[in-house]
């Protein structure tokens, strides 16, 4: 008798209990289990939340892959289960080998946007036949993912250099620390004729007040 992949998911086996040990089952019966208190159950209850709770893709996707399917689900037990908890399914691919048989991974098709965000929420990591976990994982469209660009960090602002202090301002004119001062350029050497003619200006200078004078 067929069974839908929902009835395969919430299926327990029966009569099985786990197996404690002889020391364990006697030590708990000597000195019983202690009971939680408040302040210990308050502290745990925040991390079991978190570890039920599914993370949820900041993307919204349309489409899944879902793998860990037992090898005898076919297609319509797969949309089946999907249409009936989730909404309604465009198309379902289940991978087969090159025998024809299941790989056990099924591309799962929804018909409206963020129905996939829906199925991973409720799905993923989920038990089948009680030890088998279903795996799902979103499908994003590359024409409708965040670009690249938008996600790389801007360039580092390049430091512009402060312009050089002018030369005709009164605090320019002290000079830097550590420069060494400015040497005056060197006279050229005198000929003979510069020095003849300093002689000559400077004779007519020293004769120009003895003839102003006016004679006694």
């Amino acid at each position: 008798m067929d069974k839908s992949l929902d009835e395969i998911i919430s299926n327990k086996r029966a009569g099985r209990r786990p197996r404690r040990s002889a020391g364990t089952a006697a030590r708990g019966a000597v000195l019983g289990k202690p009971a939680p208190t408040p302040a210990q159950k308050a502290r745990a209850a925040p991390a079991v939340a978190a570890a039920k709770a599914p993370a949820t893709p900041s993307v919204t996707a349309e489409k899944i892959m879902v793998s860990g399917l037992p090898l005898d689900v076919n297609e319509a037990q797969v949309k089946d289960l999907f249409h009936q908890t989730i909404g309604p399914v465009r198309e379902v691919n289940l991978s087969y080998n090159s025998q024809g048989k299941s790989k056990g991974t099924a591309m799962v098709h929804f018909s409206r946007k963020g129905d996939a965000n829906k199925a991973y929420q409720q799905y993923n990591n989920r038990l089948i036949d009680g030890n088998q976990p279903m795996k799902i994982d979103l499908i994003v469209d590359p024409i409708r993912a965040v670009p690249l660009a938008s996600r790389v960090a801007p360039a580092p602002a390049v430091a512009t250099k402060a312009a050089a202090p002018t030369r005709s301002g009164p605090g320019n004119a002290r000079r830097r620390r550590g420069a060494a001062p400015r040497r005056a350029p060197k006279a050229a050497p005198k000929t003979a004729a510069d020095l003849d003619a300093e002689m000559e200006d400077y004779t007519a200078a020293a004769s120009a007040p003895a003839a102003a004078a006016p004679a006694a």
